[in-house]
């Protein structure tokens, strides 16, 4: 089945309501810059009232591993996601991929994901560290994620293709209920990940929207 991530949590009641939909994954977002920002008391308080089955997620930008890692470990989270504005700048086509900010699989117990922009680089291999999975986003340097806006599947399907040989994929970007099935169908990805597809602001989810994402994905997952 396809994994996935409900991001941009805030509150006890939205995490709660996106795991009894069949949230896979919660993500917790440590920017300063975003209407989602989170602390660290917040974040420990939600995930004490989680099953341990549900893997959560700290998204940073910009942000050293031992930052990242202090913080994971003071709010209780399993995974790290990291965005690098300098991966969102534009390049050429025949750009070498941005393989130099990836880190390994796992930092300790830690899984790690990385962010990359859905254009502007041809995949070859990402060594021998490898993330736990790569997020393939339509982020900007001055919005590295919750855009709202999708990629063009269609010329993205190569390369996810080949990405998915070597390394866990997810999808995010512009996704909610209506979409996400044709995404998957397109892509065929390991995971999505979803924020603003499902709220009723930023920073607040609407329940009916998860549950009809989930469901959506779910779907999907039986004619893909």
């Amino acid at each position: 089945m396809t994994w996935v991530k409900i991001c941009g949590i805030t509150n006890a009641e939205d995490a709660q309501a996106s795991v009894e939909a069949g949230a896979d994954a919660l993500g917790f977002v440590f920017f300063d810059r975003s209407p989602r920002k989170v602390s660290v008391d917040q974040v420990r308080d939600i995930i004490r009232l989680l099953p341990p089955s549900v893997e959560t997620v700290g998204v940073f930008v910009d942000v050293p591993v031992d930052v990242m890692v202090e913080t994971a470990q003071k709010a209780g989270l399993k995974a790290m996601q990291l965005h690098r504005t300098d991966a969102l700048q534009p390049k050429p086509q025949t750009a070498e991929p941005q393989k130099e900010g990836f880190m390994a699989h796992c930092v300790g117990e830690l899984k790690m994901y990385f962010v990359l922009p859905a254009g502007g680089f041809n995949w070859e291999s990402c060594g021998q560290r490898p993330p736990f999975g790569i997020f393939l986003d339509s982020g900007t340097q001055e919005q590295p994620g919750g855009t709202g806006k999708t990629f063009d599947w269609i010329s993205a399907a190569p390369l996810v293709t080949k990405m998915s040989k070597e390394v866990n994929v997810v999808i995010a970007g512009g996704l909610n209920p209506h979409n996400v099935a044709s995404a998957i169908c397109v892509l065929h990805p390991w995971g999505v990940d979803v924020s603003s597809g499902v709220e009723e602001r930023p920073g607040k989810k609407d329940p009916e929207r998860v549950r009809a994402f989930i469901r959506a994905v779910r779907e999907a997952d039986k004619i893909a």
